[in-house]
């Protein structure tokens, strides 16, 4: 066999593990999106039923309460390290895929995530709403209620020192 048809086949033969491999890390990315969305959800329900708890005691927002704020600081940064690594492997097994996808330019195999013009032929709402990255909304809530747990636990303090 001539020397540039050993060297096609064997170029062939990569494409084909490498798509393997593109599958898979498809595949794990692909994974972590409901691994997002139901930790966001548990975060909201949690939030939810704390607020609930504080209300249903019949004391409101009081200073005598701040154990449950406190647990919100600290279930919402426990939180914000949970869903940062949802995303960081997400991220990194995305930045795998991209390496692959450069590798293959021209092989619509390993282009399957790349949907900018695709998106542009979407309303101008979808693309508004739509186009906000999961990980900014996901990493921001939890921080996001942490700050609001600590102010309330902050304040609760400062009328408890007070009065």
């Amino acid at each position: 066999m001539p020397v540039q048809e050993e060297l096609a086949t064997e170029q062939a033969a990569q494409a084909e593990r490498d798509f393997e491999t593109y599958k898979i890390l498809l595949d794990l990315w692909s994974q972590e999106n409901p691994i997002k969305t139901t930790k966001l959800q548990v975060l909201l329900i949690v939030n939810g039923l704390l607020v609930s708890a504080i209300n249903i005691s019949g004391k409101g927002f009081t200073a005598d309460q701040w154990f449950m704020y406190l647990a919100g600081v600290i279930f919402n940064v426990i939180w914000t390290f949970s869903i940062g690594r949802t995303a960081l492997f997400q991220e990194a097994w995305q930045v795998k895929l991209r390496e692959l996808r450069d590798r293959y330019p021209t092989d619509p195999r390993f282009s399957i995530l790349e949907t900018r013009a695709e998106r542009a032929q979407a309303g101008r709402i979808l693309r508004t709403f739509g186009g906000v990255s999961s990980r900014w909304y996901l990493l921001l809530s939890p921080v996001f209620f942490a700050v609001i747990w600590l102010v309330i636990l902050i304040f609760s303090r400062n009328t408890m020192v007070g009065s």
